[in-house]
């Protein structure tokens, strides 16, 4: 049995209804964060469909030393608290650092894991002590079954609101694929799995400093996330792409979403 995770009143997992999770990689300016905030609340809402706002203060993992970041940690979080009075809608926000915890937790109603930090042990700690809803994402280079210890670690603060996201893995170099067994596998741990159908298909390093996608299977891989029992969707939503400071390439257009869950939740 799936336990029911709630953030504010919205409810993920059991029999509740599919969770979006959207927003774009990284904070590029006010304008454009209340920008997609204001959209995807309204598309979630004409569809009925439960909204979560992701974003990032600081991408601290970007591949290349020129790559843009984010405004940091104080200016995000003034963003985003800004963003969430504003619209009245929940924020996931991730930390790649235990000393951030604390200011996030002050606005964030999630705070995410990141992939490649999956396995940090004081962090994942960190986080579950802040007692907010926990996203711990499957690293690239992590099975499955490997996600039960970090699921252990949140879970020894006594903390069991957690979410466990599948989001590719590698598979040689510059490319991912998605095993879809593996969200089977996470939801036997007895909590929801979100489906980041966005990072799912990067081609990691893919175009030499920085990172490539192929956007084309977001859609078929989202239903087939769904099909074996997804509870959460997590996409990547830019005004353009093509102009996105980080993970352009396999953002989702804003004017495109609305066909997106149309087609992918009908």
């Amino acid at each position: 049995m799936v336990r029911e995770i709630k953030i504010g009143k919205i409810k993920i997992g059991g029999k509740n209804p599919i969770v979006l999770i959207a927003g774009p990689c990284v904070i590029e300016n006010e304008t454009m964060v209340f920008e997609l905030a204001e959209g995807i609340k309204k598309i979630t809402g004409q569809l009925k469909i439960p909204f979560v706002f992701k974003v990032s203060y600081d991408k601290a993992n970007r591949t290349s030393i020129k790559s843009f970041r984010g405004p940091g940690l104080k200016k995000g979080l003034e963003i985003l608290s800004r963003v969430k009075k504003k619209y009245n809608i929940p924020l996931l926000i991730d930390v790649h650092c235990a000393k951030d915890v604390t200011a996030v937790s002050e606005v964030a109603d999630v705070i995410q894991v990141p992939a490649f930090l999956c396995r940090q042990t004081d962090l994942l700690v960190a986080v579950a002590k802040s007692k907010k809803v926990v996203n711990i994402k499957k690293g690239q280079f992590v099975s499955p079954f490997d996600m039960k210890n970090a699921v252990e670690k949140v879970e020894s603060t006594g903390n069991r609101k957690i979410l466990l996201t599948e989001r590719g893995t590698f598979f040689g170099y510059n490319n991912l694929v998605v095993d879809m067994r593996s969200i089977v596998v996470m939801k036997d741990f007895g909590y929801p799995v979100v489906f980041d159908a966005t990072h799912s298909v990067q081609l990691p390093g893919g175009l030499g400093d920085k990172t490539g996608g192929q956007r084309e299977f977001i859609l078929p891989l989202s239903k087939a996330a769904i099909s074996v029992g997804a509870s959460a969707l997590f996409t990547e939503v830019h005004p353009n792409p093509e102009k996105a400071l980080s993970d352009g390439a396999n953002s989702i257009k804003l004017s495109e979403l609305k066909f997106f869950l149309c087609e992918v939740l009908k």
